[in-house]
């Protein structure tokens, strides 16, 4: 299948040889990576009677919406079948994403498979990728003009493609972490520093009970102290009038930015821990704990584990925080990445199926018999005409191939015309 041969008919060492497995094996994973970046996307029907699909496999298509042009992005069955010729931008995977194809962002273009498309999809969200933009540094990819080979990461709240490069913390490898949050989310997301201490990937160590952060490369970072550090703090004198008016005044602080500083409301709260109030039980909060301990903020991406959302706090006033920020998203494992290139994995496997299989259920009990007998006589006779390749390290060649089915029709030509029928 492969490397040329030398005087012995030997394959030159120059040349590799691939054998016909390896082609096969290459095949099935080029086929399970297609299926997972598609994530099980109807190639055929449109998506946009679906409304907003969670995930979906997307595109943007320059040549009906060049950059000046609003953005816009298609399905994938529009891809193939309104842009089979145009110069598409593969987008990979948006969240709660309603396909524009032919709706008045589109000047010249009518769907043809979903024509009645409202004008526009009010709750889609755009940036530069759907322009062939990414990073920070606003480039296309790949980069003609960029020679540094460096691998681009998707980040899971905003959903842009940034370089490793440009993240302010060198990613680790590629198979130690499952998502990315980059600088700009992680400054709008701030509360996520104080789970990065027990949870991000890379870390950094703090100064106080062994907690660690890690965040490499280099910029700005800030250590926050525990609200608490004063333990001779005379609001201890306080604790039995830990009241409703001061609870209500920390639960709304938890849904603020960390506190610098010792600030009253904090010290109320590990005055009441310190009494063997539970705090758990109390508040309910996770992040409230965490908050309490000393951690670090830095100007920098992180790199999250897998299974890393479920840890996340879910009480009233975090769920609340989230809607805030607009990402109550973090808390369903089911949107991740990782859940979506499954979901197409599964519907390739459910989706394909068995030729042989199917072709033996067509036929009757006699037919079915037939059939068997001749693919094992196949498999044998084939199997010994390779055989005699491989104790002599010889290349099978496309000749040597058709030679074998050749005779194999031959003989059981032969085979057929010597059979005689009767009639009853």
């Amino acid at each position: 299948m492969a490397g040329a041969e030398g005087h012995s008919g030997r394959p030159s060492e120059l040349e590799p040889v691939v054998s016909l497995v390896d082609v096969l094996e290459e095949d099935e994973e080029l086929e399970n990576e297609a299926c997972a970046v598609l994530g099980g996307s109807d190639s055929e029907k449109c998506s946009y009677s679906q409304g907003s699909v969670k995930r979906q496999a997307l595109y943007a298509c320059s040549t009906c919406t060049p950059e000046g042009e609003e953005p816009a992005g298609i399905c994938l069955a529009c891809s193939y079948e309104c842009h089979g010729s145009h110069k598409l931008f593969e987008l990979y995977t948006k969240r709660n994403f309603r396909c524009d194809c032919g709706n008045s962002k589109f000047k010249n273009l009518e769907c043809k498979l979903f024509p009645d498309k409202a004008k526009v999809n009010s709750s889609n969200k755009y940036n530069d990728n759907f322009f062939g933009l990414y990073c920070i540094c606003k480039r296309p990819y790949p980069d003609p003009e960029d020679e540094v080979p460096d691998e681009m990461i998707q980040c899971v709240v905003c959903e842009d493609w940034f370089h490793g490069r440009h993240l302010g913390a060198v990613p680790p490898e590629s198979g130690d972490f499952q998502e990315m949050v980059c600088q700009a989310c992680m400054k709008r997301c701030s509360f996520l520093w104080a789970y990065a201490t027990q949870l991000a990937v890379s870390k950094i160590l703090t100064e106080e009970d062994g907690l660690v952060l890690n965040v490499d490369g280099v910029g700005d970072q800030e250590v926050i102290q525990p609200a608490n550090r004063d333990q001779d703090s005379p609001l201890k004198e306080d604790v039995p009038d830990c009241g409703k008016d001061v609870d209500q005044e920390a639960k709304a602080e938890q849904i603020n930015e960390p506190c610098t500083s010792s600030c009253f409301k904090s010290d109320v709260q590990t005055v009441c821990k310190n009494q063997k109030f539970n705090t758990e039980s109390h508040s309910g909060c996770k992040l409230q704990e965490l908050r309490a301990k000393q951690f670090v903020e830095k100007d920098a991406a992180t790199y999250w584990p897998l299974n890393w959302r479920s840890k996340l706090c879910t009480c009233k006033d975090c769920m609340k925080m989230y809607g805030d920020l607009d990402v109550l998203f973090l808390t369903d494992e089911c949107d991740t990445v990782l859940a979506y290139e499954n979901k197409g994995k599964i519907d390739q496997a459910t989706d394909r199926r068995d030729p042989l299989m199917d072709t033996l259920n067509s036929m009757d009990r006699v037919q079915q018999v037939e059939l068997i007998c001749e693919y094992n006589d196949l498999k044998t006779e084939l199997k010994d005409y390779l055989k005699r390749f491989a104790d002599e390290g010889t290349v099978v060649k496309r000749e040597d191939i058709q030679q074998f089915f050749e005779e194999f029709q031959s003989r059981k030509r032969r085979r057929m015309d010597g059979m005689q029928y009767y009639c009853s």
